[in-house]
């Protein structure tokens, strides 16, 4: 007679689990996500950044924190850091049914009229990348002790970006700004497609930094303040940055496409009890929504 096997999912949990707490980043393949759609995608976000600047420009809206559409070179400033960075960059949000409970806070994405296949492309990638990090979450919320469907009541409507960035060639050698200052990301955890550029680098806690490298289809995934503030800092969001290089490949153009998966705006981002102990006691005594803590830190790196 047949028997169905029975797996025990724990070893991939564990190795999980024990790669984020020590590193805050690890790389992930066997993801499902085809490399003919990152590559597809790519070719749209490029086809934008070559478009005329004052092209570029009529994407900007203002008011919105940099939230959809547009951002041009060096607006964006790492928190404590003195120059901006030497990037500019594309925000796609949730699309929401009208009258979504949430579009208050998350405003309608546009589309540029130049680029015909980028809101089909773009999209479909959002969609990819929040599926994929649905199904990490569900094992970092095993890790730490809870239902492995934690997350996905607090995520469906999450305001999460799918934010392609070009860092245009280095003509200043002598420039004091990094494509990206050492910063730590806002939101609950990053997925990273198409990082094989050089250039990313994390500090380790012995303030050493170290390249990431990836490997074939390997997606680069890092925990986000948010996580780091929900799990008490089991999960630690690490600092890490985009050096400029220094060889030739400084005077040739950089495309990342990192996807920043938030929690639904009115999340809470208490400490969860399962993180809180006698030698972890809670290290927040305030309590802060997503949207709040969204909001405080856009003004701190000067989007808002």
């Amino acid at each position: 007679m047949s028997v169905i096997p029975t797996l025990d999912i724990r070893p991939f949990v564990d190795e999980l689990g024990k790669a984020y707490r020590d590193y805050g980043f690890c790389c992930i393949r066997g993801h499902g996500i085809a490399q003919a759609q990152i590559s597809d995608a790519y070719k749209v976000f490029e086809a934008f950044f070559a478009l005329p600047e004052e092209t570029k420009r009529q994407y900007h809206l203002k008011g919105l924190g940099g939230a959809r559409g547009y951002t041009p070179f060096k607006v964006e400033t790492a928190k404590g850091a003195k120059y901006a960075d030497l990037k500019e960059f594309w925000h796609i949000g949730r699309e929401l049914e009208p009258g979504a409970k949430f579009a208050n806070v998350m405003a309608p994405n546009v589309w540029p009229n130049e680029v015909p296949d980028f809101h089909e492309k773009a999209y479909a990638l959002f969609r990819a990348l929040d599926d994929l990090g649905a199904r990490i979450l569900r094992a970092l919320a095993l890790y730490i002790g809870l239902p492995e469907t934690f997350f996905d009541d607090k995520i469906d409507s999450g305001n999460s970006i799918l934010r392609p960035i070009h860092y245009p060639a280095i003509t200043d050698a002598t420039t004091p700004s990094l494509r990206a200052a050492p910063h730590k990301d806002i939101n609950l955890i990053t997925l990273l497609v198409g990082a094989s550029a050089e250039g990313l680098e994390v500090r380790t806690k012995q303030g050493e930094w170290i390249p990431v490298i990836t490997e074939e289809d390997a997606i680069v995934v890092n925990i986000g303040d948010m996580l780091q503030r929900l799990t008490n800092h089991v999960y630690p969001s690490t600092t890490h940055r985009v050096a400029n290089p220094k060889n030739t490949n400084a005077q040739k153009p950089r495309y990342s496409v990192p996807f920043f998966l938030h929690p639904n705006p009115d999340v809470l981002l208490d400490p969860l009890p399962c993180c809180v102990s006698e030698a972890n006691p809670s290290r927040y005594n305030t309590s802060l929504t997503a949207n709040e803590f969204l909001l405080q830190r856009l003004r701190e790196i000067n989007l808002l």
